[in-house]
């Protein structure tokens, strides 16, 4: 590949990952829950003097740390590139953090308006960087260690993952502060939504040919 095809594809990872961390930041601030990836940093974060980004530049060490005991010995070296991934999304949490700190709603309808734009930035950022083809998200990393390690589709382990980390955030949040944070139905609603609006930009952007053009 080009050295102008690099660029581009990298470009646009890095744009993937900050629409990411606008994306959750969004979900979070509709005080509806937070999506399934982040909820455990987001309940670390409101028990420790560590922001929600730190703790999710954290949290995705030790995914990649998790992934690599998984594959072994067979890790492509070029994936070890996954923990600058991690730390660009953990930064862009905190940057989306501070771009939506007005967002606010009194009303549920408001809230919910908050958590499918959310979902549609979160969405985007996704199709985005999967998009690029060039390095994985440590949490999808894992992901997909685990699915090819037990020959199980990748859908099936997601769902799986996600439920884990959300009964975890649950599990924690009791546990430092007797009650449940950052977990509601936004949660469960992001869970599902952010999938489908991603398969949906899939279909339009195919429509303009954008991976063609991304891989010339």
């Amino acid at each position: 590949m080009s050295g102008a095809g690099l660029i581009k594809r990298y470009f646009f990872l890095v744009l993937g990952l900050f629409l990411m961390g606008l994306g959750i930041s969004l979900i979070t601030r509709s005080y509806l829950g937070t999506p399934p990836i982040s909820s455990v940093p987001y309940v670390l974060s409101k028990s420790f003097p560590v922001t929600f980004g730190e703790f999710t530049i954290i949290i995705g060490l030790l995914f990649f740390l998790a992934e690599i005991l998984i594959v072994g010995k067979n890790f492509p070296r070029h994936q070890y590139l996954q923990v600058f991934v991690g730390m660009f999304l953990g930064i862009f949490v905190d940057v989306g953090m501070l771009i939506s700190a007005s967002v606010h709603s009194d009303f549920y309808a408001g809230q919910i308006v908050w958590l499918v734009l959310g979902c549609v930035v979160l969405a985007l950022g996704i199709y985005l960087q999967v998009s690029a083809k060039v390095i994985m998200n440590p949490g999808e990393g894992v992901v997909k260690a685990i699915a090819e390690k037990m020959s199980v589709q990748f859908g099936i382990i997601k769902i799986v993952f996600d439920t884990s980390l959300v009964f975890c955030a649950v599990l924690i949040s009791f546990v430092l502060s007797g009650t449940i944070a950052g977990v509601r139905e936004g949660t469960i609603i992001s869970m599902f939504l952010v999938g489908y609006i991603t398969i949906l930009f899939s279909g339009i952007f195919r429509s303009f040919h954008f991976e063609q053009w991304l891989a010339d």
